[in-house]
């Protein structure tokens, strides 16, 4: 979609196409992110772009850790946090370190599907579990999915594509339940949570702190979305301190940094994030794009779930053919993204991360495929 778009684009021009589908966010990073960055562009110094460690800059580490204490409400220092390449760098050396060949990993759909990919290459079986009707963690299901073999569980939270938060009695639920089964299957299962729209959350809604509720956890995530920085590439994976050979998963996870061909992530970046723990773009602007999408949406018929973060909307298709949907879209100059895609036919993603302009232009194309898929 994202090449048809270029295509469209030169064609018809920039603003005849109404293009949702990448979460390419467009906000321009928060003030203090330029600041620091320019501070560092007008006073370098010596050795300002060299090597470091394979785990990152020492005091980029320690920072993180502080902020990641105070936020999640669990000790963590500098040493159990790997200074990533992004979330794509994180989760691959964590399901690099985590898995012998053969082993699965689990996740619920819908989601992110290069997890099936990662997982695939470091020589592991992906296995989707659908969700429940709601799109919440079926943690029944996810239990009956554990075997011997199982050596993790991808969860994401705020949800790409559902917008869905997980709230906290679901994660404690699920926790009790990974306890249960490591205790029956003799084998720890790491729970990674993919955690890039952290900072992204609308209505005072609150991500729970998976750290906090179960000790086999390690989480990835990166700047791109908080900070409008996705081209970037800087991010950090952090193993619980508590966690079952939480050691050697930190120096496995170092060797991995390296041998899979990140080497290390950007000094510049590792230097500037360092300055700027916490700091994120003005997400009311996000929610008043969310409020304006599900407000035209609704009117004309669309029926969906309210997301409760991410920059991402994901309705259900009229008639149920999502592709055929998508494609009609397409010839209204509307991109967006199929469901199946996600791991669930039947929906359809909006990256609502666009211009004000670009909604409100598109409802009359929205609606007429509305209206021909509802016969």
């Amino acid at each position: 979609m994202f090449e048809a778009g270029a295509v469209l684009k030169k064609e018809f021009g920039e603003e005849a196409v109404f293009d949702f589908s990448l979460g390419n966010p467009d906000l321009e990073p928060p003030e203090s992110f330029s600041n620091v960055l320019r501070s560092f562009a007008e006073k370098p110094f010596s050795g300002m772009h060299g090597y470091m460690s394979n785990a990152g800059f020492d005091e980029t580490r320690d920072a993180v850790a502080s902020f990641l204490s105070l936020e999640q409400g669990v000790s963590i220092t500098g040493s159990h946090i790997i200074m990533t390449c992004g979330a794509g760098g994180a989760l691959n050396i964590a399901l690099k370190t985590l898995m012998n060949p053969g082993d699965r990993v689990l996740a619920q759909a819908p989601c992110f599907m290069e997890y099936k990919f990662y997982t695939e290459n470091h020589s592991g079986r992906f296995e989707m579990i659908p969700p429940n009707e709601d799109l919440d963690l079926d943690i029944d299901a996810l239990e009956r999915a554990i075997d011997r073999r199982t050596a993790a569980i991808i969860i994401n939270s705020p949800n790409n594509p559902t917008g869905r938060v997980y709230s906290e009695k679901t994660i404690r639920e699920l926790s009790s339940m990974l306890e249960r089964k490591e205790r029956e299957i003799g084998r720890a299962v790491y729970l990674i949570c993919d955690e890039p729209y952290r900072k992204i959350a609308f209505d005072g809604v609150t991500v729970p702190s998976v750290l906090r509720l179960y000790r086999n956890t390690l989480v990835a995530t990166s700047y791109s979305k908080d900070l409008s920085i996705p081209g970037e590439r800087i991010g950090w994976l952090a193993v619980h301190p508590e966690a079952d050979d939480s050691e050697n998963i930190v120096n496995g996870a170092v060797l991995c940094n390296r041998i899979l061909g990140y080497v290390n992530a950007p000094a510049l970046m590792q230097r500037v994030v360092g300055k700027i723990p916490g700091a994120a773009v003005d997400v009311s602007r996000y929610q008043s794009r969310r409020d304006m999408m599900m407000e035209g949406l609704s009117a004309i018929g669309y029926e969906f779930q309210k997301p409760s973060g991410t920059f991402y909307l994901f309705p259900k298709v009229p008639g149920g053919d999502d592709l055929a949907f998508v494609d009609a879209l397409k010839d209204e100059r509307i991109l967006t993204v199929p469901g199946r895609g996600f791991g669930a036919p039947g929906y359809f993603r909006i990256a609502f991360c666009v211009p004000e302009r670009t909604i409100t232009d598109s409802m009359k194309g929205f609606n007429r495929v509305f209206r021909k898929f509802m016969g």
